[in-house]
């Protein structure tokens, strides 16, 4: 093409049947919202500008734009009457009033995420090669729905698009159906739209009646495109299946690219996952959510959920670990049942075990917490080892405070560190103990109630016991 193209994203629309309180492009498929599957779309196939036509919730939809583009990055045009496609294309002209006639734009609906971006970039091409200056997507559903047909002449040549509200028993009986996905030459476009009228059963202002014009001018061409790739999402039914066969997509790139997944029906890769690296390693019932990405011979294993989580080469993440907004480093090891909430980073070799929570916490390499802790707002140094049933206490009820744990600590088990604390370098605090004061280098910290053994206790208490159970005098004494 000589130019890239704009791409219209139409997105306007109430999508009553998803019953819901969230617009139907909100809605996700593998992790990413249905308008930004088809922004990115766009952006694949090459264009130069994308315009997004919102309306109902079109404050939230621009924001969730704004938050994974940036500001202003996704134009916005507003249609805020629904009065059909044509009417949504319409509202988007004020925001194309500065490119030539000559550009191409392309026409997407918003709720169509398998979508092949070669496939617009090849419509936004024979838009270019036509005099009629119109190229659209059409496809033959599996089974009779209520898509508009496409009208030829003995000759093939394409001279409508008839609605099914408004077609004939004979036109319904047409196979050939319009997708709903278009380019056209803008100067055509600002023409053919000022001469819509909304003369048919919806009263709508049809974006299909573009094809008749374009029949004055030799005739527009229609691409052949599988149902399965332009079929849109009406319902909750159609998000599952498309999410299935979207995931499915996914799952097949990632094992060609070297990873191996145990039950690939079974493991779920969102779309903004990646990279993942050679050697990878996925258990099944497997979760990687966000942007996480997984370095060369990871292993994560079953029931493991990763959210915008960074795993380094040779981490082993053993069953059921849960990572949020973390960072694994290599060779570390997490599980089972850990769970890394934000903030967390394990350096090289640091070792995270079984029923361990971290947040904000920084285990330096060689650091170890291998059961039953709880680890929050904290610094870890090298080879440091966190005994069982420690805890920092790092929440007063107002503020969050800092523990530091430096290197080669030895942290008892049944501790409770009460921030702001430091425990020295190689300095050991003995178990159960409550670690209210800095700790120095070498120190040993203990708090333990002293020990007092009475002999022979437990034996007269089992003897009363058994008296009193038999009603005899004496039960009370022990």
């Amino acid at each position: 093409m000589s130019s890239k193209p704009v791409v219209l994203i139409m997105a306007a629309g109430l999508g009553t049947r998803m019953k819901s309180d969230r617009a139907k492009v909100l809605h996700e498929v593998a992790g990413r919202t249905l308008i930004a599957w088809a922004v990115e779309t766009a952006r694949t196939a090459g264009a130069g500008r994308v315009v997004a036509i919102l309306g109902h919730q079109h404050d939230k939809v621009k924001a969730s734009l704004d938050a994974r583009y940036g500001a202003g990055a996704i134009d916005v045009a507003l249609q805020l009457e629904q009065k059909g496609t044509g009417h949504a294309v319409q509202c988007a002209l004020p925001a194309l009033e500065r490119e030539p006639d000559d550009r191409i734009v392309v026409i997407l609906t918003g709720d169509a995420p398998l979508l092949d971006p070669a496939r617009v970039a090849e419509l936004a091409g024979a838009c270019e090669r036509t005099p009629a200056g119109l190229a659209l997507l059409s496809t033959v559903p599996p089974r009779p729905m209520p898509y508009g047909r496409l009208v030829r002449d003995a000759a093939g040549k394409l001279l409508k698009i008839v609605e099914h509200v408004d077609a004939t028993p004979a036109e319904r009986e047409i196979l050939d159906t319009n997708a709903g996905f278009y380019a056209v030459r803008l100067g055509h476009l600002r023409r053919d739209l000022a001469t819509l009228r909304a003369d048919n059963a919806k009263g709508e202002l049809y974006l299909t009646d573009l094809v008749a014009r374009a029949a004055e001018r030799g005739g527009a061409t229609a691409i052949d495109a599988p149902f399965d790739e332009v079929s849109g999402i009406n319902d909750r039914v159609d998000l599952a299946a498309v999410d299935a066969a979207a995931r499915r997509r996914i799952n097949a790139r990632w094992m060609r690219e070297g990873v191996t997944f145990v039950d690939p029906a079974a493991t779920y890769v969102d779309a903004d996952v990646g990279p993942l690296g050679r050697d990878v390693w996925l258990g099944p019932n497997v979760s990687l959510r966000g942007k996480t990405q997984v370095g060369d011979g990871a292993h994560v294993d079953v029931g493991s959920v990763l959210t915008d989580a960074t795993i380094a080469a040779g981490a082993h993440l053993k069953p059921y670990s849960v990572i949020t907004e973390s960072a694994v480093g290599e060779r570390a090891q997490t599980g089972p049942f850990t769970h890394c909430r934000p903030g967390t980073k394990l350096d090289e070799d640091a070792r995270l075990g079984n029923f361990v929570e971290t947040k904000k916490a920084h285990l330096m390499a060689g650091a170890k917490a291998n059961h039953l802790a709880y680890l929050g707002d904290a610094s870890i140094g090298a080879k440091a080892n966190i005994g069982a049933g420690t805890i920092t206490c790092n929440y007063d009820g107002f503020a969050k405070h800092q523990t530091t744990i430096e290197a080669g600590a030895f942290i008892g088990s049944d501790s409770q560190l009460v921030a702001p604390v430091t425990v020295g370098r190689d300095a050991y605090v003995g178990s159960g103990t409550t670690v209210t004061k800095d700790v120095p280098r070498g120190g040993l910290a203990l708090s333990r109630v002293k020990q007092v053994v009475i002999e022979g206790w437990a034996d007269r208490f089992r003897a009363a016991q058994e008296r009193r159970k038999a009603g005899k005098p004496g039960a009370s004494e022990h």
